[in-house]
């Protein structure tokens, strides 16, 4: 049986039918010693209990997923939206505080698509930028980092306005990095040529502030928000990758974060053993420093 590496965070998006309880014993009973939670199923127990459950796992918080989705136009539905990002931080603090040492209280932030009618690209990302400077001091109130997420530009219109990982750090740079930094997401990033160098340029700025991991398969599924699968099964050169972030100095955990039908649909147990082979088997150790292995 492959040990799990230290540096593994299982995200609960993996095993999403998964209640809480069930994301966090599958995760300690694999040897994972990190997990990576998303908010719907939080509120489903409440925080308080939450807490509580994360406490007693004995494992680290990696990332809360997700905020964001602020890019409506100014009026209710943008003021519900910031109004639910500052409870986001909040929860993020408190499980992060729950976990064991070394959880990173990190928020991940997806920017949100088009408003309904709009083609205003330009305007959407400039209130991208507002909302990030307006949620920014209880961020820092809160000893929250703001994880600015680009997607794939096939989620532009509907999903995420922030494309690259150089546009994520023009978003960041107002801002000290403890509190606004960015996600390298490899299903996002790594068909950009210039991904590279945005790593190390995140790296220098301090701003990495998760490392998530998945492949990119073909052909893509229908919904294409889907179209993610498990190391090896797809187009990612993961070596490149992870030795430029190791490279760039993140030594926190390595979430492995999967969309997928079918991954979702098995024993969550199984999909947890299967992550901690593929993780063994494609996710380089030169990102191991923080372990020593």
């Amino acid at each position: 049986m492959t040990r799990a590496d230290p540096r593994l965070s299982l995200n609960q998006a993996t095993i999403r039918h998964a209640d809480l309880a069930d994301a966090l014993r599958v995760t300690a009973d694999a040897g994972v010693e990190s997990i990576g939670l998303w908010r719907e199923p939080v509120a489903e127990v409440g925080l308080e209990t939450a807490t509580r459950m994360v406490a007693d796992s004995g494992l680290r918080v990696s990332t809360l997923c997700r905020g964001g989705f602020f890019t409506a136009i100014d009026g209710p539905e943008r003021r519900r939206s910031l109004d639910d990002n500052r409870r986001a931080i909040a929860e993020t603090a408190a499980l992060a505080a729950a976990g064991a040492p070394g959880s990173q209280a990190v928020l991940v932030l997806v920017a949100g698509g088009l408003p309904a009618g709009s083609v205003d690209l330009r305007g959407a990302r400039g209130r991208v930028a507002d909302a990030i400077a307006e949620l920014e001091p209880d961020a820092r109130a809160s000893g929250v980092t703001l994880a600015i997420e680009p997607l794939h530009p096939m989620y532009a219109a509907d999903r995420a306005v922030v494309s690259t990982l150089g546009q994520a750090l023009d978003l960041a740079a107002p801002f000290p990095p403890e509190t606004v930094g960015v996600a390298v997401d490899t299903f996002h990033v790594w068909w950009d040529p210039e991904v590279l160098p945005q790593i190390a340029q995140a790296g220098a700025e301090g701003r990495i502030a998760t490392y998530q991991v998945c492949d990119f398969v073909t052909p893509l599924p229908a919904d294409v928000l889907l179209g993610r699968g498990m190391m090896g099964d797809g187009h990612i050169d993961f070596r490149s990758l992870t030795d430029a972030v190791a490279a760039a100095g993140y030594e926190g955990d390595i979430e492995v974060e999967i969309f997928n039908a079918a991954i979702w649909e098995a024993d969550p147990a199984e999909v947890v053993a299967r992550t901690v082979q593929a993780f063994a088997d494609h996710i380089p150790l030169a990102a191991s420093r923080r372990s020593g292995w």
